[in-house]
């Protein structure tokens, strides 16, 4: 063969081999498995949760009151700091006590010249009554003299004349001698009464509490029973909390509260890591026809003041608890055309799709009531990239920071 000829051959041969090797290499490429799926992973817990009840409440005094006067006059001393605590029985303000006392001293001489005029009808009554019995013996004497003859009948007539002026005396005696006893009475009452009006000059703290912003200063005229107190008293320890919660929760909340007191936490809303424990208190007795939840109001004792009235807290009310309930991350369930699901990673790192019910969430994990097990890991995050058995590979959360070793 001619050499020019064994040229062309070659070059023709290298040419479908150079196009040969270009069609396989796209195959040889796509034939590789997809990369594993970053994903974010959880595991399901077997603990005790305690079920609960989440409302949000107000924080209500437990004992309200309005401090008035119960006597007129110049209001001279406040004897509190306003916004203080007080305790029962403290001295808070002291009204004019003059023409209270003025009035006390009339009331008591009166009662005194009441008594002296019974002391003096009493005597009256011994001295007419003697008299009296002396005068039915000379009358009973000289009507025998007369039968004899010895005296005239005008000197009887003037002798039981006169005894019987005397028993008229008597019954006179007798009137004054009441009438003094129920003046008496009378003085006693008023001096009683006298006495209580002194004592409202001084005005005490009915309960312990927090004084409010004191609304009437010394030096003005205090009207009894006025419509505006002078000071407002709250009592924060114990204090209420009150809150509402759907009326289909009312049977749970009687069967449980029936054998226990229900605990009950609030946390204050500008303050949630402060929690305050305390007890149920109070059931109310009507649904709200309006909103369809009933009213229930919890004590705390209430000692570092962390509550105050008027306070909005968030409340959670302890129905049970229930004993090695299945927690998941609340993020691991999602919603499917065939219900809530979770991707269940399997020891060889790819996932399993598993149907599950769910029950409440607490503390940002859900009840698993059925579809897993104890200590198996679900994907919590990158589920929208997912299918059954599509390998993963697990990464921190988004904004997750190490923890710092133990020391």
């Amino acid at each position: 063969m001619h050499p020019s000829s064994l040229i062309a051959v070659s070059s023709a041969g290298l040419v479908v081999t150079l196009l040969l090797a270009g069609c396989r290499s796209p195959q040889a490429q796509s034939a590789g498995a997809p990369p594993p799926v970053p994903v974010t992973v959880g595991v399901v817990t077997e603990e005790a949760v305690p079920i609960e009840i989440h409302a949000v409440g107000t924080v209500e005094a437990s004992a309200t009151v309005q401090v008035k006067s119960q006597v007129a006059g110049e209001l001279v001393k406040v004897r509190f700091v306003e916004g203080g605590n007080v305790s029962k029985g403290d001295l808070l303000f002291e009204i004019d006590s003059r023409p209270y006392q003025e009035a006390l001293r009339q009331a008591e001489a009166a009662l005194a010249k009441d008594q002296a005029q019974l002391r003096q009808a009493e005597a009256n009554l011994a001295r007419d009554s003697a008299q009296s019995r002396n005068a039915d013996a000379e009358a009973a004497r000289y009507a025998q003299l007369v039968k004899e003859g010895v005296v005239s009948a005008t000197q009887y007539d003037q002798l039981r004349t006169n005894a019987d002026a005397l028993r008229e005396a008597i019954n006179a005696d007798q009137a004054a001698i009441e009438s003094a006893r129920a003046s008496i009475e009378s003085d006693r009452a008023a001096v009683d009464r006298a006495k209580l009006d002194l004592s409202f000059c001084e005005i005490r703290s009915p309960i312990s509490g927090r004084a409010g912003n004191l609304l009437l200063h010394a030096g003005n005229l205090v009207t009894a029973n006025a419509e505006d107190p002078l000071v407002i008293i709250n009592q924060v320890s114990p204090i209420f909390a009150s809150f509402g919660v759907p009326e289909r929760q009312l049977a749970a909340i009687r069967e449980n509260s029936g054998a226990r007191k229900l605990p009950v936490q609030v946390s204050p809303q500008d303050n949630p890591s402060k929690l305050v424990h305390g007890n149920l208190a109070v059931i109310d007795n009507t649904v709200d026809p309006n909103t369809g939840t009933i009213r229930l109001k919890a004590t705390f004792e209430n000692g570092d003041r962390l509550l105050w009235p008027g306070q909005f807290v968030d409340v959670a009310l302890t129905l049970a608890t229930r004993a090695n309930a299945l927690l998941a991350p609340a993020e691991a369930v999602q919603a499917g055309q065939q219900g809530q699901f979770v991707y269940v990673v399997k020891p060889d790192n790819t996932v399993e799709f598993r149907n599950v019910s769910v029950g409440p969430v607490v503390a940002g994990k859900v009840i698993i009531e059925k579809g897993v097990q104890p200590g198996e890991t679900i994907v919590t995050d990158g589920q929208l990239r997912l299918y059954p058995g599509a390998q993963i590979t697990a990464v921190p959360a988004v904004g997750a920071e190490p923890q710092a070793p133990k020391s």
